[in-house]
């Protein structure tokens, strides 16, 4: 395939190397200092984006109009998530998002929801949820974070909603840590008086994100409609 990768920070290093590992073609390395319309889009398959959330609806809806499907790595832009669905569904173009691209986090979603159905009996036990990435990390909690605490919201009727600084018991409480150089660690906790239960995910590097990622692309090449991370896996777990 031959991509471009919109966004070109240490995520889109990292994924460029598993690309040309897999014998994949990068045509365009987008950033501040190379700006969309320098690029001949159509030498373009398939386009993957980690930016900023603010920049993340526009990204999409580019490709949208130029037909190019677009995997999107960026976190907190989810608002728009609607309006963007439909501009690539009218465009007949293709989008796959996710909170998180690797494996091992997608598969730590899956024990997540399996834990909070088994703990929702046990109110004695409260939850915590934390985490830690890079000072780069512009959103806290982290997309993933919240992802997991949705999740357990989903599956565990003693909680409404999370918070950084929770005001009930309704409310799961949420740390979120930025230290240099984390590419992610995420923690739930299930704490009472008597012992704790936790969980955890941490990322040694930034390989199985970029992994997914790639593996994501080469999911929704000449794919038409909205995709998420667990359509990719059915395919390759």
């Amino acid at each position: 395939m031959r991509i471009a990768l919109l966004g070109y920070g240490k995520m889109g290093k990292a994924i460029e190397a598993i690309a040309l590992e897999r014998g994949h073609v990068i045509v365009a390395k987008i950033n501040s200092q190379v700006p969309l319309a320098t690029v001949d889009w159509s030498e373009v398959d398939v386009c993957i984006e980690f930016t900023r959330p603010d920049l993340a609806p526009q990204h999409i809806a580019f490709c949208a109009q130029k037909q190019i499907p677009i995997v999107v790595g960026t976190t907190a832009w989810q608002d728009a998530l609607e309006q963007v669905s439909e501009l690539v569904n009218n465009a007949n173009s293709a989008l796959l998002y996710a909170s998180n691209f690797s494996v091992g986090v997608n598969l730590f979603f899956e024990l997540n929801r399996q834990l909070a159905q088994l703990m929702k009996a046990y109110s004695d036990y409260k939850i915590q949820v934390s985490e830690t990435h890079h000072v780069q990390k512009l959103d806290a909690p982290s997309g993933t974070a919240v992802s997991l605490l949705n999740d357990i919201i989903d599956n565990n009727p003693n909680y409404t909603s999370w918070s950084l600084d929770p005001t009930n018991a309704q409310q799961i409480p949420v740390q979120a840590q930025r230290i240099p150089d984390v590419p992610g660690t995420h923690e739930i906790s299930y704490n009472s008086e008597i012992d704790s239960i936790r969980i955890e995910h941490i990322a040694h590097n930034r390989k199985g994100f970029a992994l997914g990622a790639v593996l994501a692309t080469e999911f929704i090449y000449q794919r038409k409609g909205i995709f998420t991370m667990s359509d990719v896996l059915k395919t390759t777990l």
